[in-house]
């Protein structure tokens, strides 16, 4: 007899979830700390969207995010998928975080191909925790340009290289872009451009720009900016 027959029902169950190891370690939660303490909500949005990826690592493949989260951000968000998984929610907490990530991913990946997988360039405007240069195959010949607020890059890059020293196995944190910039600037300023170019990018060669989960945070004015410096670039691809 089913659980539905016996009048009993079983809730729906999700992947054992477990904080690495690497969180516990002094480097690590002392840097999460500071992200507590003095990000602000548009920084910190980075962690929680690291901490949606680890927690669907069902779907996605980002053996980076758990550590780009922090403990507190996977516990928060975990409680909310076993309370929506108690209450048969409709949607699970972060069912579109995931399926965002997937489909920027596909559509990333289709872009550098109509390249004819030549070399390109990438440019993750409000990249925060984003870890695909270490996780996607399709950057071998693309340089990727992360851009985000000054101290958003410098904890992320502490935080890698806290990963990077805190184990032997070091295959996850293999780059599988060509190369990384880091480029310190807000996006919401009128030289953040400037400032990509000054970091070695070149306008004139193919391009693949990602704004992913980075328009609503800003006004209707900056966003409106932000598409229209990419129009040039759209229509000379078309």
């Amino acid at each position: 007899m089913s659980s539905q027959e016996n009048g009993s029902s079983e809730h729906p169950t999700w992947p054992e979830f477990k904080l690495p190891d690497l969180l516990s370690t002094g480097t690590v939660r002392q840097v999460h700390a500071t992200i507590e303490n003095e990000w602000d909500p548009l920084q910190r949005s980075a962690c929680q969207t690291a901490a949606g990826r680890a927690l669907w690592k069902h779907v996605i493949h980002d053996p980076l995010a758990d550590i780009l989260a922090g403990e507190t951000y996977l516990k928060n968000f975990h409680e909310k998928i076993k309370k929506d998984c108690v209450n048969k929610a409709r949607e699970i907490s972060g069912v579109i975080l995931a399926v965002r990530t997937l489909w920027f991913d596909s559509k990333l990946e289709a872009a550098l191909h109509s390249f004819n997988d030549r070399e390109a360039q990438v440019v993750l405007l409000g990249a925060g925790m984003d870890a695909r240069a270490y996780r996607l195959s399709c950057l071998k010949e693309s340089n990727v340009f992360e851009v985000d607020f000054p101290e958003v890059l410098q904890i992320k890059a502490t935080l890698l290289q806290a990963a990077m020293d805190s184990t032997n196995d070091h295959q996850y944190l293999t780059m599988t872009a060509k190369s990384i910039t880091r480029v310190a600037a807000d996006i919401r300023s009128n030289d953040w451009l400037e400032k990509l170019q000054i970091s070695g990018f070149v306008p004139e060669k193919n391009t693949v720009w990602v704004l992913e989960g980075i328009l609503y945070y800003l006004s209707h004015s900056e966003a409106t900016q932000s598409l229209q410096f990419h129009l040039p670039f759209l229509q000379r691809l078309a």
